[in-house]
């Protein structure tokens, strides 16, 4: 299915009843969050907002983002260049981010291979997974031409984050978040 077929199927309202995502030409449906999830978003949020809103970006909140003809997706969080203001005025979504956030609790494995596949595939430079069974920060960077990945592209660098530790967004190398404020436990 191609991006222009989702947006059809989207308006006509036949989506009315579930959350779902193209990826790859594939829908995809999103889980419901629970309250660890939903924390974890704002404090996450939060976060990102301090350090990016001030240097001109967007932090966006499960909005779509128009990765490629073929997908669709609705991260937990991503951040794109330019203000909010901006961006108004265009119906138009982002068609790529300087970093998204995916909070992972029930859909680690996805977000890690499916969609840490695809994101890479799209070129996002830097994509991190709030790893909540876990309790750390997962940091992906360098996309990388990857025949075994689903998409044929992964992330050649992964750093894991734990609580006491700081995380530096490629965008905002000044900024410093203590991945402790990331974390709803």
């Amino acid at each position: 299915m191609t991006a222009t077929d989702f947006w059809n199927l989207h308006e006509s309202g036949t989506f009315a009843s579930t959350h779902v995502e193209l990826l790859g030409g594939e829908i995809v449906p999103r889980e419901p969050t629970d309250n660890w999830h939903a924390l974890a978003v704002d404090f996450t949020v939060a976060a990102l907002r301090v350090a990016f809103e001030a240097n001109g970006y967007w932090v966006r909140i499960r909005a779509t983002v128009d990765l490629d003809s073929n997908s669709l997706v609705d991260p937990d969080i991503s951040v794109v260049s330019g203000s909010k203001r901006s961006h108004y005025g265009t119906r138009r979504n982002p068609t790529t981010a300087v970093l998204i956030v995916e909070v992972s609790d029930t859909t680690l494995t996805g977000d890690r291979e499916r969609k840490g596949s695809l994101y890479a595939a799209c070129g996002i430079q830097e994509y991190w997974i709030l790893n909540i069974p876990d309790n750390v920060l997962e940091v992906r960077r360098d996309p990388r031409p990857d025949a075994a990945q689903p998409f044929g592209f992964g992330y050649a660098s992964l750093t894991t984050l734990t609580a006491t530790d700081f995380a530096t967004p490629l965008a905002v190398p000044t900024a410093r978040i203590p991945v402790a404020d990331l974390l709803p436990m």
